[in-house]
């Protein structure tokens, strides 16, 4: 992957990630509340929470193979 692809989608997933981190807070700050009547209910704190691990997750990838690094490593037999 070309280098400025990787930090376009290291942008884009750092972006995305902050959004994700606003969301929890106003989940964790009410998650349901009542408007005349009418019941809102926010997004669910355990899918916002599973996708900011899986964003952080990405990000730290992306920024290990910028490094040169792969996040994960083959080790063979006998070596």
């Amino acid at each position: 992957m070309a280098d400025t692809a990787m930090k376009e989608q290291l942008a884009i997933a750092q972006a995305r990630l902050t959004l994700y981190y606003k969301a929890e807070k106003a989940i964790l700050s009410g998650q349901s509340y009542e408007v005349e009547g009418l019941k809102l209910t926010r997004a669910n704190l355990k899918d916002v929470q599973n996708m900011i691990a899986a964003l952080e997750n990405k990000i730290s990838a992306l920024k290990a193979k910028m490094r040169g690094r792969s996040k994960f490593r083959i080790v063979r037999p006998g070596w």
